[in-house]
């Protein structure tokens, strides 16, 4: 990826596509060289760019590695090995992504993997960002103007707390009038306006 040569490779392409995998291997394969440098050409030309599972995870800016710094929190159960059991602050490890996809932070498997907690947690966390999880046999087309649309099997579940009311940022996290869509096939999203329309109303 550091070699120039590999990057011209990608020119002229009109679909680039990431399989999944770990997505810290990926963005510390690719980030800040040409390769990458070559994407997001390619992008702001007007070439697709998308991918599933760890490439999915990658397309937005702040990037869910899968990892956490406590596992089980303060009350760490004997009885049961499962990952991200609790609402923590500071506590989902994140990396930079390839950010292709501005103002959000995607999370993937999401409800097949109840993958709620370290979304919520990180949406709490930085209000700035829409949480954006995205299911299995899903997935979001996100369009030139803005919009986002829903096709798949599944459904998106956004978490969006830019109006909510924030506990203080030295205790617990917490908060009031969080926003939650669960956004069927044919669902449209617009992350910047919080604007969403259901695919039986159109509104």
């Amino acid at each position: 990826a550091e070699k120039p040569g590999t990057g011209s490779r990608l020119e002229g392409v009109t679909g680039i596509w990431f399989g999944g995998g770990d997505q810290s291997r990926l963005t510390a394969a690719i980030g800040g060289t040409p390769v990458e440098a070559a994407i997001r050409q390619r992008y702001r030309e007007g070439a697709v760019v998308g991918g599933t599972s760890a490439g999915a995870a990658g397309m937005s800016a702040v990037m869910i590695t899968g990892d956490e710094r406590r596992p089980g929190g303060a009350r760490p159960p004997s009885d049961n090995q499962s990952a991200f059991l609790t609402i923590d602050r500071n506590n989902i490890i994140t990396a930079r992504g390839l950010g292709l996809v501005e103002g959000v932070i995607v999370d993937q498997h999401f409800v097949r993997r109840r993958r709620h907690n370290r979304l919520i947690s990180l949406v709490l966390e930085n209000p700035g960002w829409v949480g954006v999880g995205v299911d299995e046999s899903t997935a979001a087309e996100v369009s030139n103007d803005g919009w986002w649309t829903v096709m798949g099997e599944s459904v998106i579940v956004v978490y969006d707390a830019r109006r909510a009311k924030m506990a203080p940022p030295t205790g617990p996290l917490g908060a009031a009038g969080l926003a939650m869509h669960v956004l069927p096939a044919g669902s449209r999203y617009r992350p910047a306006s919080g604007e969403v329309r259901l695919p039986e109303s159109g509104r």
